[in-house]
């Protein structure tokens, strides 16, 4: 067997200027009204500035430590977004380890064996590292940051949120052209490696992808355009950070925690689903939430620092 692997190598990402135009950028603050009910960081805004993920789009991954739900994202990994409900849907989940604990980085899991070299029965995946956006996708930009932290001549990309996952994208006004001549009429694009996103591990190979994954701890921009992003959690994120830290077969002493069942929302019972909210990253409620976000000299921090409000509906 072939051990799935994520590359941990420390390395930087340096943040660029304040808000890009003009696709959806951040604008005026506005006031919340008294009425509005609040997400759980305590942002306030009126039932309209919510959506609800579908419970089909929603991964309920009951563990040791807590419950962790993370809202799956198709538009940007459709393959591996399919391949997670199969292995859902057939339990496949129930009762594996994370094998693979990092402190500030990641926790790995999804190896029926706990220990890096296994897989489940299906097909490998290909990788799908970037997607293809047009205007029906549209994403709130909030700043720029380099393409590549490993290559400081890789120049920069405009990052913002579609829905409230952080991503990266080429400007919308490139679509249509290119020096590849794709005329598709869309621009490339990719999940960002934030704290809470969930990302398929592999081998060296760039389509072996199948069982293994890895919810982030922290931030791992290395691994942009390397490693499929396919979902973001939107509940339960304080237990990402509690799995005990360690490596199967390599610490001595470390006790892995365990998924005690995966489970897609439309597979529970009505009573066992969560009223999952995300604040929608457009209209004045968002800008009024990133207007907040700004540091004292005006500009706004790193994507990654910032986690788009959540609340279970009243």
């Amino acid at each position: 067997m072939i051990s799935r692997f994520v590359i941990s190598a420390i390395l930087g990402a340096t943040l660029f200027g304040s808000a890009c135009a003009k696709e959806a950028e951040p604008a005026s603050q506005t006031t919340a009204a008294a009425a509005d009910t609040c997400a759980d960081g305590g942002f306030c805004a009126p039932d309209s500035a919510w959506r609800t993920p579908a419970q089909d789009n929603l991964l309920y991954v009951t563990t040791n430590k807590g419950l962790i739900v993370v809202e799956l994202i198709p538009e940007i990994a459709p393959n591996h977004v399919t391949q997670i409900k199969a292995l859902a849907q057939k339990k496949f989940y129930d009762m594996i380890v994370f094998h693979r604990v990092i402190d500030g980085f990641m926790n790995q899991t999804g190896d029926p064996t706990g220990t890096g070299m296994g897989d489940s029965d299906l097909p490998d995946i290909p990788g799908e590292f970037t997607f293809r956006r047009d205007s029906s996708m549209p994403v709130s930009l909030l700043n720029r940051r380099q393409v590549n932290p490993r290559d400081p001549n890789a120049g920069i990309v405009d990052v913002g949120f579609y829905k409230s996952f952080p991503v990266a994208t080429r400007p919308i006004s490139d679509a249509g052209w290119s020096l590849d001549g794709n005329t598709d009429g869309k621009v490339d694009a990719w999940g960002l490696h934030c704290s809470g996103v969930t990302s398929m591990a592999r081998s060296a190979e760039p389509n072996s992808a199948n069982s293994q994954f890895f919810l982030l701890r922290g931030t791992a921009p290395w691994l942009d355009q390397q490693y499929s992003v396919w979902g973001n959690t939107v509940y339960g994120r304080q237990h990402l950070t509690e799995f005990n830290v360690g490596v199967a077969g390599e610490d001595a002493g470390f006790v892995p925690d365990q998924m005690e069942t995966v489970r897609l929302g439309s597979d529970l019972p009505e009573n066992e689903q969560l009223a999952i909210q995300v604040l929608k990253t457009d209209g004045p409620d968002y800008r009024r939430f990133i207007a907040n976000q700004k540091l004292a000299d005006g500009t706004y921090p790193d994507i990654c620092e910032i986690v788009i409000p959540t609340r279970i509906k009243p």
